[in-house]
This record gives structure tokens, C-alpha cells and sequence, in this order.
């Protein structure tokens, strides 16, 4: 709808909460639609399809100008405020809303120079990598090529790539542009002096709560290729593989970043033989070095079952989507998380026990980041990622949402028993849509982070303006 009044009255055929919605129209260079208008559906739909969104008007931002104009339009009627670039963590309900989506503002500019690149707050990580490719650089970018870069690196940004040789992408913001609860538009630098030091931590450490970034810079690194890939073997195998891990991990140089994925596949016509309707464990692998490295770490897992497809090999950088191979198309999904301490025999035998192939886990995907290295270094800036006691994130996920409930209810069964192995706080990408009760919300940090988050929020958006998220209520 870019056209707002109804030619035949001469009125806007809005509800009075939406009085004004002309002005917020001529105030837009992007898109503004109600429910019913074409085009808005389409708009609403988020890739992780577990939850819908009706919000009572979307907008669809060109620029951080228009940014501004929905977040005035929110404020001055009450109505909150939710935003999405992509929409891969699920997100509470944005019904009755004003959502703004910021798929539009997509340009990617690389500063080769200061190894530095500055995008818009709806681009996605491919087309960070292929620009920095050009130049011979690379980003701590997510496994999927497809997500939204803004919101993961305010979520922290744990990189399967370069996550333990360089740490989380959070970490390496240079600057933002940010607009406010009151639709200012803030520039920030990432500096020690910054007036504006309270409202950068924020924005890392609790994402849409204190507003909405339009703009982001960060470092990029030096990286061409990895050697990097997946060795996948059969269910059957998984405490084997496991053990195996486990001993990979407990002597793996920083260079190495690595995660392990049980997963039962359903049936499908285009997964091979070996995969499809099969239980199956995937390890992956991404390595800053060279082959005889590589496979110096690989040889034990490479020995320790009969290996169904090894895929691991030099790979230019910008082809590192090949090592998680996640899925393209939405779908609902639900994921948990929980942070692990240690990987001892005990919590091997409870992992076995409660995700491999005698159990009766309802997850289609179990999969265990390793953390460590440099994503453990930086106790100074606690961010919503600075875990940093934390040797693995453990994340659930479930797809389907007729799964979700008892899947959901599963799980919390087995996270209690994950207790002794258990690190305090979670990853914030992670979080699934619907943990967003005060005190859920308040588990994913670390005391200290969350005490100071709601500091910031009650300066920044002492009304609650961004609350549909997981949601740090604002307290002085």
C-alpha cells in the first residue's frame, strides 16, 4: 500500500490507533501495507515459519529515514514496535504491531584498507562474503549464507568458521547506526571514549531492545581458504564418533573451529541413500591451516567408525556454506539451547544416552558447538555471547510446529539432567520464540549483563517501546 486513502470517501481505511497513516505514507520511500493489501503477506513472512506474524501496519524501510518515520509512527500511538531483516530466530507475535522490515537496505560497502566492512540492516552473509572475497578478506560470518547479518552479530555471532581463531563477530563491530525509541539517529563508534558507550553495549548485548541498527561496520580478516568440510557417519556409530570428538576437542588449536550434528533426516526424495529417513552424525570442520594439519586432527575420527562421506578439502572462503549445508527454504522450526562447561565421560554417557540412536529423542537436529579459544578471551566486554566459562553450546531443534510442545517439554527434561555439565547464561541466537517470560529472558545472561541491560533499556526506551523480543524489561 503506498496508497493509502480510499479514493472513493477520500479516507484512510485504517482503524484510529492507525490515525496519520497517509502522512506516515508520504513520509516513506519504501513500502507501508496493511493486512489485506497485496504484497502483504509476503512482507510478514519470516524464514522460520513458527510463529506468524498480522501486524496492524509493515513497513518496508529503504533507508534508516524511514526507520525513523514507523518507530515516530509507533510511539506516538502506542503500539510497539518489532523489526526483521530475514527472520531466522523465531520472534514473539508481532500482531496489532507496527513491524518494519529491513530487507531493502542492502548495500555493502568494503574498506580494504582498514579490513572493514559497513552494510545495511537487511543484508544477508553471502553477499558480505562475496564482497570481501574481492578483496581478499573475509567475515566471522554465520553458517547460512541466507542470514541476516545485523541480527547476528547483535546476538553475539558465534562464526563455524573462525569463531575460536578470532572470537564473536559481536566482538569486532567497529560502528553502528542506530535509531531510538524517540526516532533519533545515533552514529556510534566502537571506541573507549564514546559518549555513546552505554547504548553500543546495549544494542550488543540485548539486540532489538534498545533500538533498531540501520547501518553496521565490523573487521574482516585476511582469509582466502580453508580446509574445512564434513565427515558424516552412521547413527549407529554415535557414541564412537562422540568419544572421538571429545578427544579432538580437548587439544584443538584455536585455529580449529568444529561442531558434531545428530540428525534424524524424514524421508525425502532428494537426500542420498545414506541420509534420507536415517539417523545420521555429521561433524564439522574448519580449519586455518594446511592439509597435512587437517588431517593430522582428522585421523582418529577418520579411524574411529566407518566414515559414509568425508567432504573435508581445500575450499575457497567464500564457498564455507558447503560445511553446514543448511537448509534454503523456510520452514517452522523451534531451537534450545543450553551451555555446556565440560565434555567429561559423564557428560559423553549423558549425551549418548539422551540424543543417540537407543534413545527416544524427539529432535530432528542435536548439535554441539565447541567454544573455547578466542571466543573465551575477552572477559571485558560482557556482551549477551561473553559466556566465557562455557566449552560448548549444546542447541536443540525441532521442525514442525506440531512438534514443538512435546518436543519442548522433552527437552526441559533433558536439560535438567545436563545440569551437573552446565555453564549459567545461553546464546542468544538461540533463544526459541516463545522463551519470553521475564525470567527466561533473564536466564540467557549472565547476572551482571542483564542488571545492566535493563540500565540502558530504561534510558533508552524507558517505555518498552521494542518489546516484542525476548524482552530485557526496562529497570533504573
Amino acid at each position: 500500500m503506498k496508497n493509502a486513502v480510499d479514493t472513493a470517501t477520500g479516507q484512510s481505511p485504517v482503524t484510529p490507533a492507525l490515525d496519520g497513516l497517509d502522512a506516515l505514507v508520504g513520509a516513506v520511500d519504501g513500502q507501508v501495507l496493511l493486512p489485506g493489501d497485496d504484497g502483504y503477506a509476503a512482507e510478514c513472512s519470516p524464514y522460520n515459519l513458527a510463529v506468524a506474524h498480522a501486524p496492524a501496519v509493515v513497513v518496508g524501510a529503504a533507508s534508516a529515514a524511514d526507520v525513523q518515520a514507523a518507530v515516530l509512527f509507533a510511539a506516538r500511538r502506542g503500539l510497539p514496535v518489532a523489526v526483521m531483516a530475514t527472520g531466522h530466530q523465531g520472534s514473539p507475535s508481532t500482531d496489532g504491531a507496527v513491524l518494519i522490515t529491513t530487507r531493502r537496505m542492502d548495500d555493502v560497502s568494503v574498506d580494504p584498507v582498514r579490513r572493514t566492512v559497513r552494510v545495511g540492516a537487511g543484508v544477508r552473509w553471502q553477499a558480505v562474503v562475496d564482497a570481501a572475497a574481492e578483496h581478499g578478506l573475509a567475515p566471522l560470518n554465520g553458517s547460512s549464507p541466507l542470514v541476516g547479518v545485523v541480527g547476528y552479530t547483535l546476538g553475539g555471532g558465534l562464526s563455524p568458521t573462525m569463531g575460536r581463531a578470532h572470537g564473536w563477530a559481536s566482538d569486532h563491530v567497529t560502528a553502528l547506526d542506530v535509531v531510538t525509541a524517540d526516532g533519533r539517529l545515533h552514529h556510534l563508534e566502537n571506541r573507549p571514549d564514546s559518549p555513546d558507550a552505554d547504548l553500543l553495549w546495549g544494542l550488543l548485548a540485548s539486540k532489538s531492545n534498545v533500538g533498531i541498527v540501520t547501518a553496521l561496520e565490523f573487521g574482516l580478516f585476511p582469509v582466502t581458504h580453508l580446509h574445512a568440510g564434513g565427515l558424516f557417519f552412521a547413527g549407529e556409530h554415535a557414541g564412537a564418533v562422540l568419544s572421538a570428538y571429545a578427544d579432538l576437542t580437548a587439544n584443538a588449536p584455536d585455529e580449529l573451529t568444529t561442531s558434531i550434528a545428530l540428525t534424524r533426516f524424514p524421508p525425502l526424495p532428494f537426500l542420498p541413500d545414506f541420509l534420507s529417513g536415517k539417523f545420521a552424525v555429521h561433524v564439522r570442520f574448519s580449519l586455518l591451516g594446511d592439509a597435512a594439519t587437517a588431517d593430522a586432527l582428522l585421523a582418529p575420527l577418520r579411524g574411529c567408525a566407518p566414515v559414509v562421506l568425508d567432504t573435508v578439502a581445500e575450499i575457497p572462503y567464500r564457498e564455507n556454506a558447503a560445511i553446514h549445508d543448511d537448509p534454503v527454504d523456510p520452514a517452522p522450526f523451534v531451537q534450545r539451547t543450553v551451555l555446556l562447561r565440560e565434555f567429561t565421560p559423564g557428560s559423553l554417557a549423558d549425551l549418548v544416552d539422551l540424543f543417540g540412536p537407543d534413545s527416544d529423542c524427539p529432535a530432528h537436529i542435536v548439535e554441539l558447538r565447541q567454544l573455547g579459544g578466542a571466543l573465551a578471551t575477552n572477559p571485558d566486554l560482557p556482551y549477551a555471547a561473553a559466556h566465557h566459562d562455557a566449552a560448548f553450546a549444546l542447541c536443540v531443534f525441532v521442525i514442525g510446529p506440531a512438534q514443538a510442545g512435546p518436543a519442548s517439554a522433552w527437552t526441559d527434561r533433558a536439560f535438567r539432567r545436563l545440569e551437573p555439565h552446565s555453564a549459567p547464561g545461553t546464546y542468544a541466537n538461540f533463544v526459541a520464540a516463545w522463551d519470553t517470560d521475564p525470567e527466561d529472558v533473564r536466564r540467557a545472561y549472565l547476572p551482571e549483563t542483564f542488571a545492566r541491560a535493563q540500565r540502558v533499556k530504561a534510558t533508552y526506551d524507558p517505555q518498552n517501546l521494542f518489546r516484542l523480543n525476548h524482552n530485557v524489561l526496562p529497570r533504573s
